[in-house]
């Protein structure tokens, strides 16, 4: 069956990747486990290689890494059992030797970043996440995610690293989602029981009969399978970010990524990551407060890629938290643009008109330069646009 699917491959067009600067790749477990248990580099040399030909064209990725369980089932003698607290062990048994692997595969230091799904949706949480992320980014260390299985009931249950990484591309602002699978493509039927099974190249739009193509969990190792991989593509093209579907295995397929060129299913996005994130911008909920800025910062900020610096601010309205929503208005209160706050309204009385270089001296500690980050803030004006 596997040089079936070889074939079916060779009949796969060779596609150009869409534009990017930052992706998020997903590496399953099957990758990753060797055959007599515990965890190889056989097909993680190659993709680490392309991460590291990435990195040298100024490129930024952030890694989603599954394995961890079969990892911490190699670890024991005696067989662990199936349920969900022996998994959870599993888990955190088999992160180290997990994170082992990749740092020992990238000339780049590697960090061991743990979230659930609840981190994600906690907007303090999510914007500690974001800034942490960002800062390993900025420091050009590579992130090696994964779901903090050893807490995570619910996520556990549902094994689901694929939609993690889409949330995490979403997190970070990712132009691009990679998925590394057993498997090269999307085909229209499950090829390991069909012969006849056709790949499929593009995916315009993941409608309810491209859905109902995905099998169940092809993995003896992992718990994703392709039903999961299709979830992850409609949530990273909701943020307008086009997912990919390759072979990790085959390592002609992962070099010609390096080249722009891909061997597999492209799932596009139905809108620019821009114009998702900006809707969403424009569409949260608020909370009820104001910022007031000077006509520079107003200006900076109409502009549309400057930050709120507090050195801008000159008053705040109504109340709010970290990680809420606020409107930012001129000095004649018209509306200048809306956006996520990283601190909250008590810090930024303290911090208005301050340089940014005095926050940590003023409040002891520090989140960011900004007040409000670029990448959180859309420009009301252009809604007339």
């Amino acid at each position: 069956m596997a040089t079936g699917r070889r074939s079916m491959a060779e009949r796969l067009p060779a596609q150009s990747l869409p534009s990017w600067r930052r992706a998020v790749l997903k590496v399953g477990s099957n990758l990753l486990a060797a055959d007599g248990g515990g965890l190889t580099p056989r097909h993680a040399e190659a993709l680490a290689a392309f991460i590291a030909q990435a990195h040298a064209h100024g490129r930024q990725l952030v890694l989603v890494s599954s394995g961890a369980v079969a990892a911490g089932r190699a670890l024991l003698r005696q067989r662990a059992g199936d349920d969900l607290a022996a998994r959870q062990a599993l888990a955190a048994l088999g992160q180290a030797p997990m994170i082992a692997l990749w740092q020992s595969l990238s000339e780049r230091p590697v960090a061991q970043v743990l979230l659930t799904h609840d981190d994600l949706r906690h907007r303090r949480r999510y914007l500690n996440a974001r800034a942490t992320l960002r800062e390993l980014l900025r420091l050009s260390v590579l992130p090696v995610i994964n779901e903090n299985d050893t807490v995570a009931v619910d996520e556990l249950k549902l094994g689901d690293n694929d939609n993690l990484a889409a949330i995490v591309a979403a997190l970070v602002d990712a132009d691009l989602l990679l998925i590394a699978s057993d498997i090269d493509a999307l085909y229209d039927a499950d090829p390991r029981r069909n012969p006849n099974a056709v790949p499929i190249d593009r995916v315009p739009e993941l409608t309810p009969e491209v859905m109902a193509m995905a099998g169940g969990s092809g993995s003896s190792v992992g718990t994703g399978g392709m039903r999961t991989k299709l979830e992850a593509a409609v949530k990273a093209g909701a943020a307008g970010i086009p997912t990919v579907l390759f072979d990790g295995r085959n390592a002609q397929t992962v070099a010609a990524l390096a080249e722009d060129c891909l061997h597999g299913t492209l799932f596009e996005a139905p809108r620019s990551r821009m114009q998702a994130r900006k809707y969403w911008l424009r569409h949260a909920p608020a909370a009820p407060g104001r910022i007031q800025v000077d006509d520079g910062a107003a200006r900076a900020l109409a502009g549309g890629r400057a930050s709120l610096l507090p050195g801008g601010i000159v008053g705040i309205e109504g109340e709010f938290h970290r990680g809420d929503m606020v409107e930012i208005v001129d000095a004649a209160r018209h509306p200048v643009a809306r956006g996520l706050c990283q601190y909250g309204v008590a810090e930024v009385r303290r911090l208005a008109g301050r340089h940014s270089s005095e926050i940590d001296a003023v409040l002891g500690y520090s989140y960011g330069a900004e007040v409000v980050h670029r990448d959180d803030l859309v420009v009301l004006a252009e809604t007339n646009r």
